[in-house]
């Protein structure tokens, strides 16, 4: 039940989400580094709503957290750029499971993320937490703070 709660929440935010102001633009580009500014730029305003909420939760949660720990709680869905779904084919990829190329691509989003960001040259500390793996104390927490 509480997965369905998560996706019911997240379908909601998804089609309900605006775009991020000016302030909030400033505030995503003073964690970023320039090559993953570009990458944030072009997630779907939803995923960047998404993201900058994660990363303020993050930082209730760990707030003595390096830069390189911050950036991976914005970029941690980076990957889903490489899917090219829109919030109702999410939903089915959900469901249905990775039985397309798209929706596979979907599911290993935390990898292709983290190929992603390592070709924009990001800290591999950040590479790692965006795969999952690395500090546990910043892995849970981001886990944690994407678990709305």
């Amino acid at each position: 039940m509480t997965n369905l709660w998560h996706l019911i929440k997240r379908f909601i935010s998804s089609i309900t989400a605006t775009t991020l102001s000016s302030e909030e633009q400033a505030e995503v580009t003073a964690v970023l580094l320039p090559a993953e500014n570009a990458l944030f730029v072009r997630l779907a305003k939803p995923d960047q709503r998404h993201a900058l909420q994660v990363l303020r939760r993050f930082d209730r949660l760990v707030p003595s957290a390096p830069m390189v720990a911050r950036r991976a709680a914005l970029l941690h869905d980076i990957g889903k750029l490489e899917s090219g779904l829109g919030t109702t084919k999410r939903v089915v990829a959900t469901v249905a499971g990775a039985r397309s190329q798209r929706f596979r691509a979907y599911h290993d989003h935390e990898q292709i993320g983290a190929e992603l960001l390592s070709g924009a040259g990001s800290d591999p500390r950040t590479v790692m937490l965006v795969r999952g793996e690395g500090d546990t104390t910043h892995v849970d927490a981001l886990r944690r703070a994407d678990a709305i």
